[in-house]
C-alpha cells in the first residue's frame, strides 16, 4: 500500500490549526491573568465575561480602524461584519472615529 500524500491545501490547513492553537494557548494564558485581576470585584453577580467580552470587542474594533485607515467599511469588512452594524457597535462601545488621534 503506497502512503497517501497530502495536498497543498491539507498542508496548509494543518498548518493554521497549529497556529489556532498556539494563539488559543496564548489568549487563553493572557485572559487567565486578566480573570485573575478583574474579579477581584466584592460581592455581588460577577460581571467578568461581560466586561471581557466588551474589552475584546472593543480592541477588535480599534485594531480593525487602525489597519483600515480608519474607513470604517473596510475595518467592517476586516471583521466580517455589515458596515452599519460596525457603526452602531462602534457607538455602543463608546469608539470615536479616530482620525484626531
Amino acid at each position: 500500500m503506497t502512503p497517501r500524500k497530502h495536498s497543498k491545501a491539507a498542508g496548509q490547513t494543518d498548518i493554521h490549526e497549529q497556529c489556532n492553537t498556539a494563539v488559543e494557548e496564548i489568549l487563553e494564558q493572557k485572559l487567565d491573568e486578566l480573570a485573575t485581576v478583574l474579579s477581584v470585584s466584592g460581592n455581588g453577580k460577577s460581571r467578568l465575561h461581560s466586561n471581557i467580552m466588551g474589552m475584546v470587542e472593543k480592541s477588535l474594533f480599534k485594531i480593525a480602524l487602525r489597519r483600515s485607515g480608519h474607513v470604517k467599511s473596510t475595518a467592517a469588512t476586516f471583521l466580517g461584519i455589515n458596515r452599519n452594524t460596525f457603526s452602531d457597535k462602534m457607538t455602543k462601545l463608546g469608539i470615536d472615529d479616530g482620525k484626531n488621534k
